[in-house]
């Protein structure tokens, strides 16, 4: 069962990425957004999709709206690519883990600068 989930979420990531990218025309998606992950519920009633942009956190409160408004869109596309009995509700939620990792790499860039005179 749990490789079933992780194939489903695995499926749902790349379906949903390429809705976006192809799909939508919202003028508040102006810039790249990429699904990080998604995580369904064991009774496949909710899916948790992370999303991330090059514009950062100042473009979040608009990119996570517009996806929300999308939703329904989505939800009946990837039904249409999908078979599962039940298609989960999408909840979009912002994943910062990039902005995290840009930190600590430009961190390590300036320890490692400072101790190489």
């Amino acid at each position: 069962m749990a490789h079933r989930m992780e194939r489903l979420n695995t499926q749902m990531q790349r379906d949903i990425s390429e809705l976006i990218l192809r799909e939508l025309r919202d003028p508040r998606l102006d810039e790249f957004v990429s699904v990080t992950e998604v995580s369904i519920s064991p009774d496949l009633k909710f899916a948790n999709v992370f999303v991330s942009s090059m514009g950062g956190q100042q473009k979040e409160p608009q990119i996570l709206e517009a996806l929300s408004s999308a939703a329904g869109f989505l939800r009946s596309e990837l039904a249409k690519k999908i078979r599962i009995r039940r298609m989960p509700e999408l909840h979009f939620q912002w994943d910062n883990s990039i902005e995290k990792g840009d930190h600590i790499l430009r961190l390590i860039d300036e320890v490692s600068h400072n101790e190489n005179p």
